[in-house]
Formats: C-alpha cells, sequence, structure tokens
C-alpha cells in the first residue's frame, strides 16, 4: 500500500508539475548564435531587397533559412523588429564603406568623390544591405529607430558637402538630396556587365557639381 501511494499523484499534483516542466524547458531554448543571427538578417534583407517590406512575410524569411516561422518569432518578435536590425546592419555597413573611402583624402571634392563610389558601389552589390537603405523609404509609418539610422547615414554626406566651395547662394539641401536621389535611382535601372558603379558615380557628380 505504501508503494502504491509513492507512486499514484493526485490530478492537481500533475497540473501543478506540467508548467514546471515546461519553464525548465522553455530556459533550454538555445540562444541565438551570432552566425544564426547574421544568417537571418542577411535572408531578410534580400527578401526586402527583393521583393520589399510590405511584400515579404516572416513565413518567407523563415522558409529562406530552413527554419519554422515559430522559431523566427523567438528571436525576432515581428517583422518590424528584424527591419530594424536588418537596416542597422545596413548603415553600419555603409558608413564603414563611406568612412574608409574618404579617410586618406583631403580635397572636398575629392572625398565626396569617394563616397559617392563607395555608395554606389555598396548600392549595387548584391552581396551588402545598402539597398535596403533605398528600397523601403516609402514605406508608411517607419519604425523611429530606422528614421534615426537613415538620417545619421545621410549626414556624413550633408558634412561632405558643407565643405565644398559652392557659390554663394547655393542650396546644399537641395544638392545633397539630388546627389543621393540620383544615385539611389540607379538601383531601378543598373544592370551588370554595363559601366561600373565607380563610373556612374563620377558622371551623376560631374552633372550636379557647380565650382
Amino acid at each position: 500500500m505504501i508503494a502504491k501511494s509513492r507512486r499514484t499523484r493526485t490530478a492537481s499534483q500533475t497540473r501543478q508539475a506540467k508548467p514546471a516542466r515546461e519553464d525548465r524547458a522553455a530556459d533550454k531554448r538555445p540562444a541565438l548564435s551570432g552566425d544564426r543571427r547574421q544568417a537571418l538578417i542577411s535572408e531578410a534583407a534580400r527578401l526586402f531587397g527583393n521583393k520589399g517590406y510590405e511584400n515579404t512575410s516572416m513565413r518567407d524569411i523563415a522558409a529562406a533559412v530552413g527554419i519554422l516561422p515559430g522559431s523566427l518569432y523567438h528571436h525576432f518578435s515581428s517583422k518590424e523588429e528584424l527591419f530594424v536590425a536588418v537596416y542597422s546592419f545596413a548603415v553600419s555597413q555603409s558608413v564603414d564603406a563611406v568612412t574608409a573611402a574618404i579617410e586618406p583624402r583631403s580635397a572636398p571634392w575629392i572625398r565626396l568623390e569617394a563616397a559617392c563610389i563607395a555608395h554606389m558601389q555598396s548600392l549595387l552589390d548584391k552581396s551588402r544591405f545598402a539597398a535596403v537603405l533605398v528600397s523601403h523609404l516609402s514605406v508608411s509609418g517607419l519604425p523611429e529607430q530606422v528614421v534615426a539610422l537613415r538620417d545619421s547615414y545621410e549626414a556624413v554626406f550633408k558634412d561632405l558637402i558643407a565643405e565644398l566651395p559652392l557659390p554663394a547662394g547655393t542650396d546644399r539641401r537641395i544638392f545633397r538630396l539630388g546627389l543621393l536621389g540620383s544615385m539611389n535611382w540607379a538601383i531601378t535601372w543598373y544592370r551588370p556587365g554595363g559601366e561600373t558603379p565607380a563610373s556612374i558615380a563620377r558622371k551623376l557628380l560631374n552633372a550636379i557639381r557647380r565650382d
């Protein structure tokens, strides 16, 4: 009788034990490794760039990485959170590329040209994320973090243009918006095999250059 009573558990004890086991299982869920996180961000960037933010679902991204949608939501609670991660990485890549390009140069026009070339090379390189920076400017309700990141990247060009010896009365804001807009539009018509991104950047800058 004693042995039997030890094996017997009441219904209430069973109900209490189950959540405890589930909590322990949840605590043992593996953390997102750096490689897996980068894979998720890379595939999301590719899909956002190719299909657009609004036409890309979390299910699409999960399928591209080879995981279940539920696993993706375990690491990113929403598509917006994942997009912020993608955008943040894209800005980091682009700022690093532009900074490295202008660092060894001192003449204002040469520095701006180097920045434009770095921007175009990043924008038109399929292995980089810069396309995300210009593919979602029309998305309504962009998260504040994305707007801040976008502005921080454009500030690099704002500072470079502020150094230029432009004629008096030149609207440097319009100059900057026109230059960035013309470069960013290349993503819609550029095809590999023709002019290089560097050549396109130089010609676009020369088209609006004012000494």
